[in-house]
């Protein structure tokens, strides 16, 4: 009996998916647990994801890059109309999607308006449905009676129930994803895990920490800009040191003074914590030099979006 070898080249399968969803659906995090590492930030506060973060997935088999976008939402400002357009180009533009809904909260207008937009996409990319966050439900039944409600949402390809916290059916979503794909070959290098630049990723980090514990209003009004990362003349090469030099803008005098905290010890606990994970991120010890400043209504206005990455 004769038996066919895989042709790796014909057999490999590359290409892109996109994790959609309103805000704070878990996408993030489901990001992070599918790539294995950190590489998209995380919080519970609403609109964490400004961009369209890169996670780089590498199996014997295929390579999927994950698309984590910001959530898509009915915009009350400039900035959230330029955050829906990031998620309406990449949809356009990758081969499958996945289309986020936490199991521990009831399908709302917010899903329903996403099932919208992509029903107005049939037939040209396939949608898989993603019940996150089933560890905070616990009852069996209670997830049934959820994936019975997704799935009277669309149209999907396929639809997984998930758990980011504690992996359940991560590597199967994976599997489902990559079966979507188109045969091709390797569109990164082998391990990279993923394309964003090193600035963005350490902005990012720092928006991470300064979110923690700030009143609802404020996580919106949170920008962070690195304006140089430079290593410090004169060091022993033995004991190098990354200078970085960072701005954070708020919209109003009275949110600068909430970052600060009293005697700046709030804007020193986000230092710290930041400079933990940048360290870990760029394997340097670094200097992280950090200033709160003011750019009025930044969200609102086209000029500062601009300045500002928008």
């Amino acid at each position: 009996m004769d038996i066919e070898l895989a042709d790796p080249a014909t057999d490999f399968r590359s290409g892109f998916a996109c994790l959609v969803g309103r805000p704070n659906a878990g996408k993030s995090t489901l990001t992070n647990a599918l790539v294995g590492t950190k590489v998209a930030i995380t919080s519970g506060r609403p609109q964490t994801t400004r961009h369209a973060i890169r996670g780089i997935i590498n199996r014997p088999d295929a390579q999927l890059i994950l698309v984590d976008t910001p959530g898509l939402h009915r915009p009350r400002t400039l900035l959230g109309q330029r955050l829906n357009d990031v998620v309406r180009t990449t949809l356009s533009e990758v081969d499958v999607i996945g289309f986020c809904m936490p199991a521990d909260e009831p399908l709302g207008r917010g899903d329903r308006f996403i099932a919208d937009e992509l029903g107005r996409m049939a037939g040209r990319t396939p949608v898989v449905a993603i019940l996150t966050k089933v560890d905070a439900v616990g009852d069996p039944d209670r997830v049934g009676a959820r994936l019975l409600e997704v799935s009277g949402l669309g149209d999907f390809a396929d639809i997984v129930p998930v758990s980011a916290v504690s992996s359940f059916q991560v590597g199967t979503l994976a599997d489902v994803l990559v079966s979507r794909l188109p045969e091709g070959p390797r569109l990164y290098p082998d391990g990279e895990l993923t394309d964003e630049p090193e600035q963005v990723m350490v902005a990012e980090l720092i928006r991470e920490a300064a979110l923690e514990g700030v009143r609802d209003e404020l996580p919106h009004s949170l920008a962070v800009v690195v304006e140089e990362m430079i290593p410090r003349e004169n060091r022993p090469e033995d004991r190098p040191l990354l200078d970085v030099h960072v701005n954070v803008y708020v919209e109003r005098p009275s949110q600068k003074a909430i970052v600060i905290g009293a005697g700046g010890s709030r804007l020193r606990d986000v230092g710290t914590r930041a400079r933990t994970q940048i360290e870990a991120l760029l394997g340097t010890p670094i200097y992280l030099d950090l200033h709160v400043k003011v750019a009025k209504d930044w969200q609102r206005d086209p000029k500062q979006l601009r300045r500002l990455g928008f």
